[in-house]
């Protein structure tokens, strides 16, 4: 099986931490090149340096604010003329909670610029060096709410449902070419992401922490949360050469706790 990344550059969003960080740490062990991409200087420069590159990889950072689009194609395009990318890994934090009859158009107009058309920003500026190179995987970490809406995430559940379709249809368009699409979806895993999830639920039940975890673990055959590196793990296997007949798929990476096939 080859699941070697050696001499192929890859491009990870949202990598300063949590979900990003991990799977652009198990990309650089893999021996691609790993460029952080995300929006905090600080956070960015000292996750590079914890790389490994004992195969002679290069790493590097760039910075953009996804919440501004045109920062965000104008830090690619400029990026590409330079480097060709064979692997992209869109990943962006998600929308606030709250139910989905009390967001504000605004809310829905802000989740949908952050997330698919950034996503789609960065596929049209690197997919013509996959098509040069016969070798492409776009990776788009998004949320099991693509098969079953989760509470209490209403903007997050409509935004991830627009970002899956858009994914499967990009799937279909670019595979002649070499080139994967595939969607990761993580279930509840130790981010900041989901103790924000937490703390919010428990303010709104008027229950401890540790009560709302439980209740939550409850729910999950596996009885536990999920660690970054787990859902790393399932990235970095779509971004192998051993994964190229794998495109178009949507696979939850949440301990069983999806309850669709």
């Amino acid at each position: 099986m080859n699941l070697s990344l050696e001499g192929k550059n890859a491009l990870i969003c949202g990598s300063s931490q949590g979900i990003g960080l991990a799977i652009a740490t198990e990309l650089a062990l893999m021996g691609a090149n790993c460029t952080l991409f995300a929006r905090n200087t600080t956070s960015l420069q000292e996750a590079v340096l914890h790389l490994d590159n004992t195969l002679q990889q290069e790493h590097d950072t760039l910075v953009a604010d996804f919440s501004k689009p045109d920062e965000v194609k104008q830090v690619i395009e400029q990026y590409v003329k330079d480097k060709p990318v064979h692997i992209l890994i869109n990943n962006t934090g998600g929308p606030a909670a709250g139910p989905i009859v009390d967001a504000g158009e605004e809310q829905f107009l802000a989740a949908f610029n952050q997330h698919l058309i950034c996503n789609h920003i960065l596929t049209q500026a690197v997919v013509s060096s996959m098509k040069a190179a016969g070798y492409g995987r776009i990776i788009n970490i998004i949320s099991t709410s693509v098969k079953v809406p989760l509470k209490n995430l209403g903007v997050s559940n409509t935004i991830r449902g627009a970002v899956a379709s858009w994914a499967k249809t990009m799937s279909n368009e670019l595979a002649e070419f070499g080139i994967t699409v595939n969607n990761v979806l993580p279930g509840a895993t130790k981010t900041q992401r989901l103790s924000s999830i937490i703390n919010n639920n428990a303010n709104k039940q008027q229950k401890e922490i540790e009560q709302v975890e439980l209740e939550m673990q409850k729910e999950i055959p596996a009885k536990r949360f999920g660690e970054p590196g787990e859902i790393a793990a399932v990235a970095a296997f779509l971004a192998t050469p051993a994964a190229a007949y794998v495109n178009g798929t949507s696979i939850p990476v949440d301990g069983g706790r999806t309850g669709a096939i």
